[in-house]
């Protein structure tokens, strides 16, 4: 391969090829044309003696080849952007960095929603996405590009992932205000009376750590209502007699419609963390970001 023909605008575009397998989507992605971005694959090809991308059933498919040196890619243009940064400086006044940050329903209700205010007024110019992810796909966002930060539970910690720890959250119990069954409080005895709603992000079975938690003490609750989401849960509650158990701070800013307990049992804290990729470890920017979200609070 003659070096002298390929240059880093070439590199920038494959990047975008294996991440999107889609011409179009990654012109878009570039602020280029489509059919510019399929004269650079054309040269990519030529150069590296190599389809790089195939048709597929579906849109279009990296060779082996391709495979072969999208992480060694991502590593080098990560490097490339670190250098570039750290010798000019980052200044968040001024910064024009687009960053997207995948979290929970949750996270991003009370901690990142936050985030983004504050940081208007210390970087008008950054922009942000925030994104919901999986266990099972954050690593390979991550590594593709289209998530450069995420916080979430320790489980989704896995791979190449580098995590630090965010903040624990303790759950609380929530119910309506005017709740007839609240009014002396919510004792284990009450809690087992009234209906409640569980929150379950994916696969549904009405029951949950509490649950464990309960039935280990030799109890059961009445679990009438499954959602995929703390927020639906927690407007759900506020227009019925339901209750149920919900991160602190999907609560918070809702005490005009909620009442807000200790459970009567022991649920174990989350622990939240931030993780992001060794593609962006170094990156100055990305590092000013990491350390401005941990400061953050709701």
């Amino acid at each position: 391969m003659d070096t002298k023909k390929l240059d880093l605008n070439l590199l920038i575009t494959l990047e975008a090829l294996l991440a999107e397998c889609n011409v179009t989507r990654a012109a878009r992605k570039l602020g280029l044309s489509q059919p510019a971005v399929s004269t650079q694959l054309a040269r990519l090809r030529d150069l590296l003696g190599d389809q790089l991308l195939v048709p597929a059933q579906r849109g279009m498919m990296p060779t082996a080849r391709a495979l072969e040196l999208q992480q060694p890619l991502l590593e080098a243009l990560a490097g490339v952007r670190g250098v570039v940064f750290t010798g000019s400086g980052f200044d968040p006044a001024t910064s024009k960095m687009t960053i997207s940050i995948a979290g929970s329903d949750h996270t991003q209700y009370a901690w990142l929603t936050p985030f983004a205010t504050s940081l208007r007024a210390k970087a008008p110019g950054i922009r942000l996405a925030f994104r919901g992810s999986h266990p099972a796909t954050l690593e390979k966002q991550m590594e593709q590009g289209e998530i450069d930060l995420a916080v979430f539970p320790s489980p989704y910690a896995t791979g190449s992932l580098i995590s630090t720890k965010f903040r624990d959250e303790r759950y609380v119990l929530i119910a309506r205000r005017q709740h007839p069954g609240t009014r002396r409080g919510v004792g284990l005895k009450r809690f087992l009376a009234l209906e409640h709603v569980i929150t379950e992000p994916s696969t549904v079975n009405f029951a949950g750590a509490v649950d464990d938690a309960l039935g280990a003490l030799g109890h059961s609750r009445r679990v009438v209502l499954s959602v995929s989401s703390f927020l639906v849960a927690a407007d759900v509650i506020a227009q019925t007699d339901l209750i149920g158990i919900v991160p602190e701070g999907v609560a918070r800013g809702r005490e005009d419609r909620l009442q807000i307990f200790d459970p009567p049992i022991d649920v174990p804290e989350i622990e939240l963390l931030q993780h992001w990729h060794p593609r962006t470890h170094s990156h100055t920017g990305h590092k000013w970001i990491r350390d401005a979200l941990a400061t953050v609070t709701n």
